[in-house]
């Protein structure tokens, strides 16, 4: 393996690790860890996903995020299939994924589960690859969409 080959390696899977970082973050409730993932600010996507386009400061974003899932009592978030484009500074990452999110309060079904994936761009910094645009597209959902909104409601 040349050196080249073995640079490509290591850029690929530190741009992977934001990844894994975030989903860490996200499922262990470490909202401090996303401060290593998310640059500031960072454009947001999620039409693919019935929401809508938005620009945060990282603090913003972090707390949204916080609202989001800290009433849920589980999640989990897997990702696979990482694709990268790297150029320099800069690279984009799609991740296949699929969530689960658990609400024991809610009503009915306690279980949401999603598939799609994450479209991300990503900038090196001093202190490592942040995220800079964030996408998520869903491509199939199964159980109860509305403790999503539950949860929120009892995370504020």
């Amino acid at each position: 393996m040349t050196d080249d080959m073995l640079r490509e390696a290591a850029e690929r899977m530190a741009v992977s690790d934001v990844m894994h970082r975030y989903a860490t973050a996200i499922d262990t409730r470490d909202f401090r860890l996303l401060e290593q993932v998310f640059d500031d600010p960072v454009e947001t996507d999620f039409s693919g996903f019935g929401g809508s386009e938005g620009r945060y400061s990282r603090a913003e974003w972090i707390d949204a995020v916080r609202k989001t899932v800290g009433g849920l009592d589980v999640t989990q978030h897997l990702t696979g299939n990482h694709v990268h484009r790297i150029d320099g500074d800069r690279a984009h990452l799609t991740a296949y994924l699929q969530a689960l999110h658990r609400y024991r309060a809610a009503r009915a079904d306690p279980d949401y589960i999603i598939g799609g994936y994450y479209d991300i761009d990503l900038v090196r910094r001093p202190e490592g690859w942040r995220i800079t645009r964030y996408g998520l597209t869903v491509t199939w959902e199964r159980g109860n969409r509305y403790i999503m909104r539950e949860a929120s409601r009892a995370a504020r």
